[in-house]
C-alpha cells in the first residue's frame, strides 16, 4: 500500500456537542415507543424547505456546533482535503462539452468552459454557423447561495426555451421561459415544480408538475404561453397521496404521456401533442403490482410491462384505438433471468436496453422484419447507457459505454450497417492509464444459499494478502442498480493503495427483478446480511482483512451504512452515510412528508399494520443504536433535502453519542445551503468528496 501523507498536526478537538433530550411518546398498535429526539424535527418543515432562514433557532444552533465540532476534528485535513479536491479536479476536463444532439435544423449540447461551476446549454445550425449560448448556469448563479438548473427544453420550432432552477436546494422549481431570439426572459414564470416541461406540437403550450406544499407531484398542469401562471389548468390531479405523476413524451412526439405511479403500479394517459386542450386518454387503469410504460409507434402502442406474471418484462403492441390490457400481443416475450430496462420506438426500429447476469446490452429489432441484434461488451463488469435523443426518424442511437478502469466512450451506432462511430471519450486531463488497473466481479455466499455480485478495483500492483484498506459501497433499493461505471473521483483512494468495490445486494435490479423483490418490504433485511456477506468475502479471499473495510452508502444506502453498523459494528472500521435514510420507522409513520405514501410499498405501511410495524422496527436504524461500540462514522445532510430530511442524520448522530460504549469518531456535517445532492456546482462537489476521503483515509491511518 502506497503510504498516506500525515494529514497534519493534531490538537485535541473540542468535547462534542451533546442534543438535550426531551422526551416524546408515541403509541401505534399498543406499542408506545419514547424519542428523546423528535424536537429536532421542524414543525415548520415545509416553511423551511423554501427558506431555510426559518429553522427554529435551537435546532440551527445544534447543527452548527455539530458542524463546528466536525471542522475542528478534522481540521489537522485541511491540507489533505486540498490535495484530494486538486487531484479531483485535475481529472475533469474543464472545457468539457456533450456530444452535440441533432434535432431538426440544430444540433443542441452542454458544454461547461473553464473554471465554470454550472454548464452552458448551446446550439449550433447544422448546415454551419456559430455556436449560440441558450443558457448560461454559471451567469444565472451570481451570488446564490445554492443554484440548480433543472430541465432545458426547446420547443419544437426551436424559437423558445423552457427552463428551470432551483435556489435553496429543496428541489421546488421554477420555471421560465426565454425567447432564443432575444435572450428575453418572457415573463412567464411557473413556481413549485419538478424542473421539466413538455412542449405541445404547436409550441404554444408547455405541460409541467406541480408540487404541492408536502412536495409531493400531484397535479399536471397546461400552461399557455403568454398568459399567468394562475390560469393554468389542470389537465390531471392524483387523488391518491401514495401515487407521484409526471408527464412525458412518447419519441415519435406525437403522444404527451401522463404517468401516475407508486414503487410498483402505474398508470399512463394520453393527450394528442397537437391538440393540447383533449381530454387525456386513459391506456389501462392501475392494477397493484402491474407497472408499464408507453411508446408509440404508426397506429399501435409499445409498451413495456411486468403484466402476465412477466417478473422481468416483456414487451407488447396493441392497437391505438383499443389499449385494454386483453389486447396486448408479445413482440418480446419475458423470458425470466432476462430484465428489459427501457425501450425506445423510432420510425424503422425497436430499441431496448436489458441486463442478465448482472451485466447490460443494447438490443435492436428491425421492425420490418423483427430481425434483431445485440450490442454488448466483454469485460467482466461494464455499465451501458442508452441516449435516446430527440428524433424520430432516424438509423441511428447513441449509446456511453465505460467500465471502472475505462472512462466513458460515447458512440453513433447505425442500426442497419451495424457501424460504430466514437463521438466522444472522456479525457483525463491529468492522465489514465487503464493498464494500471485490474476490475473483477467476485461472488459472495450467503447464508441462504444466494451470490452477492461485487465489483472490486484496485492497482495491479495492489496484493490481495489482506493489507489493503477498502471501501465497500451499497445502495440496494427500488430496484436501482449500481452500475459498474468509471468514476475519476475514486482514483484518490485506489492510487492510494486502496480497494474500491461495490456489493450489489438485493433490494437492486442486478440480477433481475427477483432481486429487488427478495430485499424490499419484509424481506429487507436481506439488503443488510448481504452487504455484511460481501463484506466477509473480501476478508475471507484476501482482498482486505478485518477492520480494513470502511463502508459508504448514500440516502437508502445510508440506510444500508445505519443497519450494518448496528448489525456487524466489529467488521467495520468506518462507515459514511451521506444523507442517510436512518429514522424508517418514524418517517413511514408520518404520512405528511413528501415521501411516505409512496413508499409504503417499498417498506410497509406501519400506519396501518402491526407487521409492518414490527418490520420496521426490527432494522430501522435509528431505533436499534445500542449500547456497544460502533466504527467511526462520518454522516452527511442537507438542511432543505425533501428526500432525507436532515434530521433523520442529526437525530441518529444525537442519540449515537448518548449510547455508543467507544470514544471513535462521530462527526455530522449539514450543509445549511443545499438538499439531496448535497452542493450543486461541479467544483463544490468535489470539495464535499474531499472531506469525505479525507475522513476515510485518516481512519485507516488510525488502524495502521
Amino acid at each position: 500500500m502506497r503510504h498516506n501523507p500525515a494529514p497534519g498536526p493534531r490538537a485535541e478537538p473540542p468535547a462534542p456537542p451533546r442534543a438535550e433530550r426531551r422526551p416524546a411518546t408515541t403509541t401505534h398498535h399498543g406499542r408506545s415507543r419514547t424519542d428523546d429526539y423528535a424536537w429536532l424535527r421542524a414543525d415548520n418543515w415545509q416553511e423551511v424547505m423554501r427558506d431555510p432562514a426559518k429553522l427554529a433557532a435551537d435546532i440551527r444552533a445544534y447543527l452548527e456546533a455539530e458542524n463546528a465540532h466536525t471542522a475542528a476534528v478534522l481540521k489537522h485535513t485541511e491540507a489533505l482535503q486540498e490535495r484530494l479536491f486538486a487531484e479531483m479536479k485535475g481529472r475533469i476536463k474543464e472545457d468539457d462539452s456533450s456530444v452535440p444532439a441533432p434535432d431538426g435544423p440544430y444540433a443542441y449540447a452542454v458544454r461547461y468552459v473553464i473554471g465554470a461551476e454550472h454548464p452552458r446549454l448551446v446550439r449550433t445550425p447544422r448546415s454551419g454557423g456559430t455556436e449560440e449560448v441558450l443558457l448560461d448556469g454559471d451567469a444565472l448563479s451570481k451570488g446564490k447561495a445554492y443554484f440548480r438548473l433543472g430541465g432545458a427544453e426547446h420547443s419544437p420550432d426551436h424559437r423558445l426555451l423552457a427552463w428551470a432552477s432551483d435556489e435553496t436546494g429543496s428541489e421546488y422549481f421554477t420555471l421560465r421561459l426565454r425567447d432564443l431570439a432575444s435572450g428575453r426572459e418572457l415573463a412567464d414564470s411557473i413556481a413549485e415544480t419538478t424542473g421539466g416541461a413538455v412542449w405541445s406540437a404547436d409550441g404554444r403550450h408547455i405541460f409541467y408538475t406541480w408540487l404541492d406544499a408536502n412536495h409531493r407531484p400531484c397535479k399536471v398542469l397546461r400552461h399557455e404561453i403568454g398568459t399567468e401562471a394562475s390560469d393554468d389548468v389542470v389537465v390531471y390531479e392524483e387523488p391518491d397521496p401514495g401515487f407521484f405523476v409526471g408527464v412525458g413524451k412518447t419519441q415519435s412526439g406525437r403522444f404527451i404521456v401522463i404517468d401516475a405511479h407508486d414503487h410498483e403500479t402505474s398508470e399512463a394517459r394520453l393527450v394528442e401533442a397537437a391538440d393540447p386542450a383533449s381530454t387525456p386518454r386513459l391506456v389501462a387503469a392501475r392494477r397493484k403490482g402491474v407497472e408499464y410504460q408507453v411508446e408509440h409507434h404508426g397506429e399501435r402502442l409499445v409498451i413495456l410491462t411486468n403484466d402476465r406474471d412477466a417478473e422481468d418484462f416483456r414487451i407488447a403492441a396493441v392497437p391505438l384505438d383499443a389499449p385494454a390490457p386483453a389486447n396486448w400481443v408479445d413482440l418480446v416475450a419475458h423470458r425470466p433471468g432476462r430484465l428489459i430496462l427501457d425501450h425506445v420506438c423510432y420510425a424503422g426500429h425497436l430499441v431496448r436496453l436489458e441486463r442478465e447476469d448482472g451485466l447490460p446490452r443494447i438490443v435492436i429489432r428491425r421492425l420490418a422484419d423483427d430481425a434483431e441484434h445485440e450490442i454488448a461488451f466483454d469485460e467482466e463488469a461494464y455499465s451501458l447507457g442508452l441516449s435516446p435523443g430527440y428524433e424520430f426518424d432516424t438509423a441511428t442511437i447513441r449509446f456511453t459505454y465505460s467500465s471502472p478502469t475505462t472512462p466513458a466512450r460515447v458512440y453513433d451506432y447505425d442500426m442497419e450497417s451495424r457501424a460504430r462511430t466514437l463521438r466522444k471519450e472522456q479525457e483525463v486531463p491529468s492522465g489514465h492509464d487503464p493498464a494500471r488497473y485490474t476490475a473483477r466481479r467476485l461472488q459472495a455466499p450467503t447464508e441462504d444459499g444466494e451470490t452477492v455480485p461485487v465489483t472490486v478495483l484496485s492497482l495491479k500492483e495492489t496484493p490481495f494478502d489482506g493489507s489493503a484498506p477498502c471501501l465497500l459501497y451499497g445502495y440496494g433499493a427500488y430496484g436501482i442498480a449500481m452500475p459498474a461505471a468509471f468514476n475519476t473521483n475514486i482514483l484518490s483512494l485506489v492510487d492510494r493503495g486502496f480497494v474500491f468495490a461495490v456489493a450489489h445486494v438485493r433490494g437492486g435490479k442486478e440480477k433481475g427483478y427477483r432481486w429487488y423483490r427478495e430485499g424490499k418490504a419484509e424481506k429487507k433485511v436481506n439488503t443488510f446480511t448481504d452487504f455484511i456477506s460481501a463484506a466477509e468475502h473480501l476478508i475471507d479471499t484476501g482482498v482486505t482483512a478485518r477492520r480494513r473495510v470502511l463502508a459508504q452508502g448514500g440516502s437508502a444506502g445510508g440506510m444500508l451504512m445505519g443497519a450494518v453498523a448496528n448489525m456487524a459494528p466489529e467488521l467495520f472500521l468506518g462507515i459514511v452515510a451521506e444523507v442517510p435514510f436512518v429514522d424508517v420507522l418514524n418517517t413511514m409513520l408520518d404520512d405528511s412528508l413528501p415521501l411516505t405514501p409512496p413508499e409504503w410499498p417499498e417498506w410497509g405501511n406501519p400506519l396501518d399494520s402491526a407487521e409492518a410495524f414490527d418490520a420496521i422496527a426490527a432494522y430501522s436504524p435509528y431505533d436499534n443504536v445500542r449500547p456497544q461500540a460502533y466504527p467511526h462514522i462520518l454522516a452527511l445532510a442537507g438542511l432543505t433535502d425533501p428526500r432525507v430530511t436532515y434530521w433523520e442524520p442529526a437525530k441518529w448522530v444525537a442519540r449515537l453519542r448518548a449510547t455508543r460504549t467507544d470514544d471513535n469518531l462521530l462527526l455530522l456535517r449539514t450543509n445549511m445551503d443545499a438538499g439531496h445532492a448535497g452542493a450543486s456546482g461541479r467544483f463544490d462537489r468535489l470539495k464535499e468528496v474531499a472531506l469525505i476521503y479525507a475522513f476515510v483515509l485518516t481512519v485507516a491511518e488510525k488502524a495502521q
